[in-house]
């Protein structure tokens, strides 16, 4: 591991990371009894076989006190007409957004996202700043033709993509 005290340039560091183009999510949960959400761009798959996800998340974030082993997140894939959710869920508000959060078996879901998946916490690795969610999958979900949104060094860009409706649950296959 470098020594990040002799010299190492973060801000290199995150403008070369920002050249790594990802989808946009915004990680629903609950606080309190409450739905909330947050702007997370660290999300992959894992594995399929079990089926699992993974989110990084900051050791500061309010969501570490509020999700834990065992306890259920959403993933909600932005679609292009949800851009003004990304900087509200990031703490960088731009005016009123009315986020019409539905229920999923106690999961909160933003509606209208090109895609969603609902995992349950298996296990959390520390890692530098952050925390490794790692999460198996419950529920997946994607719908009707959207343009994604996308985040490619700074700014929200789109693409265009084509897929049916289709969900999956681990109880019933369905």
């Amino acid at each position: 591991m470098p020594d990040h005290a002799t010299g190492f340039d973060s801000a290199m560091f995150r403008s070369v990371m920002g050249r790594f183009a990802t989808g946009v999510t915004v990680v629903s949960f609950l606080r309190g009894n409450e739905p909330a959400g947050m702007t997370v761009n660290a999300f992959l798959s894992v594995s399929l076989d079990p089926p699992l996800v993974l989110i990084s998340v900051r050791r500061a974030s309010s969501f570490v006190g509020h999700v834990r082993v065992g306890d259920c997140y959403g993933v909600n894939m932005l679609a292009e007409a949800q851009e003004r959710l990304a900087p509200y869920f990031a703490k960088r508000p731009d005016g009123a957004v009315d986020v019409a959060f539905v229920d999923h078996f106690g999961t909160p879901r933003i509606d209208g996202s090109l895609a969603h998946v609902v995992a349950r916490v298996v296990d959390i690795h520390p890692a530098g700043d952050h925390l490794l969610y790692i999460g198996a999958v419950e529920h997946l979900w994607h719908g009707v033709e959207a343009r994604p949104l996308i985040f490619f060094s700074g700014k929200y860009k789109q693409i265009h993509a084509h897929e049916p409706v289709t969900q999956w649950n681990a109880v019933d296959g369905w």
